[in-house]
Formats: C-alpha cells, sequence, structure tokens
C-alpha cells in the first residue's frame, strides 16, 4: 500500500499491486486493474519510487521472518545432533494415546 495525493489534495492509500499503468497527461493518472483511474499529484518517477520503497518494505520483512525460522530450524538440528530424540512430524505419529496421558496402571511395564 502506498500514500498518494488525490488532484483534490485529498489523501488516498492505494495498493500498488492493483496498477496497470500510469500515465503523465500532465497529471498523473493512475489505471488500476479493476478499471478504475486515481489522478494524484504525485509524478510517475514519485509513484514508481513509492512502489519501490513499499515492495523492499514487504521483501525485507519477509526475508527477517525466513532468517528466524532458519534460526530456530538451525538451534533444533544442534539439539537433535547432540543426542536428542528427533521429534516426528504428526503425519508420521502413530495413533492412539500418548504415554504422558496414560495412568501408571495403563502404562507398559
Amino acid at each position: 500500500m502506498i500514500r498518494l495525493t488525490r488532484i483534490s489534495h485529498t489523501p488516498v492509500v492505494l495498493n500498488s499491486d492493483l496498477i496497470e499503468h500510469i500515465e503523465s497527461t500532465p497529471d498523473t493518472v493512475i489505471s488500476l486493474t479493476t478499471g478504475q483511474k486515481v489522478v494524484v499529484l504525485e509524478t510517475t518517477d514519485e509513484v514508481i519510487r513509492r512502489v519501490i520503497e513499499f515492495r523492499r518494505l514487504v521483501a525485507g520483512t519477509a526475508g527477517c521472518v525466513l532468517a528466524q525460522e532458519a534460526a530456530v530450524q538451525s538451534i533444533l538440528n544442534r539439539t537433535w545432533l547432540a543426542g536428542s530424540e528427533r521429534p516426528r512430524p504428526l503425519e508420521e505419529t502413530p495413533p492412539g494415546p500418548r504415554a504422558d496421558s496414560l495412568s501408571p496402571a495403563q502404562q507398559e511395564p
């Protein structure tokens, strides 16, 4: 989403993924994939700069999330290498009650 200013000086927040093309005639006219046209005060270059800035922000956030996931996976892998039992994915977990949910009489010796 990018913040722009309509020709009437009204602020507008635009979903940049919906931009089909931008014209300078001499006003900046943004055509959306929905068929709507938005006339803004910002130049074509400024609109493009804001779209790029927004996408970099989103990509940077996604990169942080991926880095965090990689760090967690790395920690888990070190734990498994240290000798603890690696947990099985849910689809590999056998059906039935868990051992910690059984009473002492129900547990196998």
